[in-house]
């Protein structure tokens, strides 16, 4: 009996990295637009696609970083600047990609921009600590997605939303976790509705990566923050201590946070390029 079923998990095992060795054709052709592209993961992802031959189209949030990107790449890859919190930028990056990709519409929609900061203990926060994190991670993303789906819909493409391990699991005060769970609902109604249509929606969830967001102190600095603008009130509740040891300990697990990135984009890479990609 116990062989049978080891044969039958290894049967399974067998099929699926089949499946999920099969690529899809004609990637020279096919054009992926990624947000957040000045650094981090989408940084690295839009030179990971622009090596595989895809025609990338990065959307940075600086003209310093769109310039930098474009110094280590090819000439097929192309650049605009995006701010995902302001209807208007997205509009405009949206109307560029139409230009730009033509009758060939888009393949690939890389939703990787976003912050981490404010992320403190909640009542050290107010409402718009909140919203700067929202208005990026889960609103921008949204509409994002609504302003270039029609060019995905039009070839049967690929959508890829970033999420994170604290959509799973709320580790952080703040607007973080909040908003990465709202990236798992979004993404799990939009694949559904657009399944209809050939369109496959992925989620990624990074664990602990050393990127532009996390290195050089970053998280203790905005504990730092967030304590100072603290009521008086809330200062005397949790006492001087707590901010010191909640910033030490942040400070002592940062060696351990990867710095592969790689980890991450290969799985954006299998998202957009499998013919079975994983959900």
């Amino acid at each position: 009996m116990w062989l049978y079923l080891a044969v039958l998990v290894g049967l399974y095992y067998l099929l699926r990295w089949y499946r999920e060795r099969q690529v899809v054709s004609n990637l020279q052709d096919k054009y992926v637009f990624i947000t957040g592209c000045d650094s981090g993961f989408g940084n690295q992802l839009a030179r990971q696609l622009d090596l595989r031959g895809l025609r990338v189209l990065a959307a940075c949030q600086t003209e310093k970083g769109a310039e930098q990107l474009r110094d280590r790449t090819s000439d097929r890859l192309e650049t605009v600047i995006l701010d995902v919190t302001k209807t208007e930028s997205i509009a405009a990056a949206t109307q560029w990609v139409k230009e730009g990709t033509g009758d060939r519409g888009l393949w690939g929609l890389v939703n990787n921009a976003g912050v981490l900061m404010p992320s403190a203990p909640n009542e050290w926060l107010t409402k718009q600590d909140f919203m700067k994190i929202l208005d990026v991670n889960l609103l921008g993303l949204i509409e994002v997605t609504l302003s270039l789906l029609p060019l995905v819909r039009k070839v049967r493409g690929r959508v890829v939303n970033v999420s994170s391990c604290l959509g799973r699991v709320s580790l952080l005060g703040g607007g973080y976790s909040i908003s990465k769970y709202g990236v798992e609902a979004f993404s799990d109604s939009l694949r559904r509705e657009l399944s209809y249509f050939g369109v496959k929606v992925a989620v990624i969830e990074p664990g602990y990566f050393k990127t532009g967001l996390t290195r050089n102190g970053r998280i203790a600095q905005g504990i730092q923050e967030a304590w100072d603008h603290a009521s008086p009130e809330v200062k005397e509740i949790y006492g001087e201590k707590f901010p010191a040891s909640l910033m030490k300990s942040t400070v002592r697990l940062e060696p351990s946070w990867c710095k592969n990135l790689s980890l991450v984009t290969d799985c954006m890479e299998h998202a957009l390029t499998a013919c079975h990609p994983r959900t």
